[in-house]
């Protein structure tokens, strides 16, 4: 019977080492390495204008894909963080409330930071 526990345990700890959570990504590079974007971009409302939606769609993707924002908007003096599904780079658009749009193209959201919103477009960094 003690193999018998020994092989349970080793089982019992593969599982939990699976299940751990990877090292934090610290640059742009690894993350690409990886194959996903683990660094938040952070997108803040410094416009005088609700956003009612807005899109972070890979280069190669046909339209916009999906409202990232879903049944909330962004008001003004608001920020709210996104991942992107892939490292490298991708277009943001935004849509006001009023129906106008704003477009930020060929941004890496793993390198970038922040992204403003503003009533004059969209400002990265």
């Amino acid at each position: 019977m003690p193999g018998h526990a020994l092989a349970v345990l080793s089982l019992a700890f593969l599982a939990l080492a699976a299940c751990s959570p990877p090292p934090p990504v610290r640059n742009a590079a690894e993350a690409s390495a990886r194959g996903g974007c683990e660094v938040p971009v952070q997108v803040v409302n410094a416009s005088s204008r609700t956003v009612d939606r807005l899109f972070l769609a890979r280069l190669s993707q046909e339209g916009w894909g999906t409202d990232r924002l879903g049944q909330e908007v962004l008001r003004p003096g608001r920020s709210a963080s996104y991942r992107a599904s892939v490292p490298g780079a991708q277009d943001l658009r935004v849509v006001w409330a009023d129906g106008r749009a704003a477009e930020l193209r060929r941004i890496d959201p793993c390198a970038t930071g922040t992204i403003r919103v503003e009533d004059g477009g969209l400002r990265a960094g």
